[in-house]
């Protein structure tokens, strides 16, 4: 996402080398060439008249934000109300719920009428070996083989969570990678809320949680990735890789609106305030509350 701030900060870069250029060619220059100096020197005036149009440029923007944000804040409530009502959303943590984003979560639902389905809690690292074993001792579930088995398995648990029904691979594995859990199988969910607390990931367990990312994307109904605006590092990089949506301020009234806006069918996409984002918010228009 564009950011003028940065623009601003390259030009300024510019603008000082171009300085110095000007006083280290001066500095060595016997004789002087005038009319290379005057050249140079017209260049620099130009380029601060530049600078100092963008700064003040800058000051708008920065001045247009905070009043974007202040809207949204105050009339936060009317633009949530009832957008996921009748919506039942599965809730999927990887790694234990903490922070402000549960609690953020719970309120996006709650202010816009929706319901939580079911929660799985993911515990990671995931154990490989513990997970080979398993799948020998039910060959009935699928023959996740090969180097590329935890990525497949855990792509296949993850459309399983969201398309409900028996779930045969959850029924295995439940115990090997569930930390906490709520709700039941069986009614398939209206989307998707992804959040990872836990620090990154590395070799099979990474791998698993790629696929387990995928397989929520694949169900066919909104699954989005959220991440308070302090997250570091950002988790948005692999939402985005797994082909999920993001919300990167879920913190905020505006990420809170985001996110309810993407679950009630709002364009796919990266949303908040970090450089990953496509954009501050989905477009309202054509987004309707489902009542009230």
């Amino acid at each position: 996402m564009f950011d003028l701030r940065y623009h601003v900060a390259s030009l300024a870069a510019v603008f000082l080398a171009l300085v110095i250029g000007i006083l280290v060619g001066v500095g060595i220059s016997d004789p002087v060439d005038n009319a290379k100096t005057g050249l140079l020197e017209r260049e620099v005036a130009s380029l601060q008249k530049q600078l100092d149009q963008q700064v003040q440029q800058t000051g708008t923007v920065a001045r247009e934000q905070d009043a974007a944000r202040s809207f949204i804040n105050q009339t936060y409530p009317a633009l949530v109300r009832n957008r996921l009502r009748g919506k039942h959303v599965a809730v999927v943590y990887v790694g234990s719920p903490n922070g402000p984003i549960p609690s953020a979560v719970n309120r996006t639902l709650i202010n816009a009428g929706g319901q939580q389905l079911r929660l799985r809690v993911i515990k990671v690292p995931v154990d490989a070996q513990q997970i080979d074993k398993m799948v020998a001792a039910h060959p009935d579930v699928g023959h996740f083989t090969g180097p590329g088995r935890l990525e497949a398995l855990g792509r296949a648990l993850g459309a399983e969570l969201a398309l409900g029904g028996d779930t045969p691979l959850w029924k295995v594995f439940t115990d090997a990678l569930v930390e906490q859990q709520a709700g039941g199988t069986k009614d398939p969910a209206d989307g998707v809320i992804i959040v990872r607390t836990a620090k990154p990931q590395q070799d099979g367990t990474s791998r698993f949680l790629q696929g387990l990312y995928s397989g929520l994307g694949s169900a066919g109904v909104p699954a989005v990735g959220v991440e308070a605006s302090d997250s570091r590092p950002s988790a948005v990089p692999i939402y985005r890789q797994a082909g999920l949506s993001s919300v990167d301020d879920i913190d905020t009234p505006a990420g809170r609106l985001s996110l309810a806006l993407l679950l009630a069918g709002a364009p796919s996409g990266q949303y908040g305030l970090k450089q990953s984002a496509d954009d501050f918010l989905p477009a309202l228009q054509g987004i309707a509350p489902s009542g009230g």
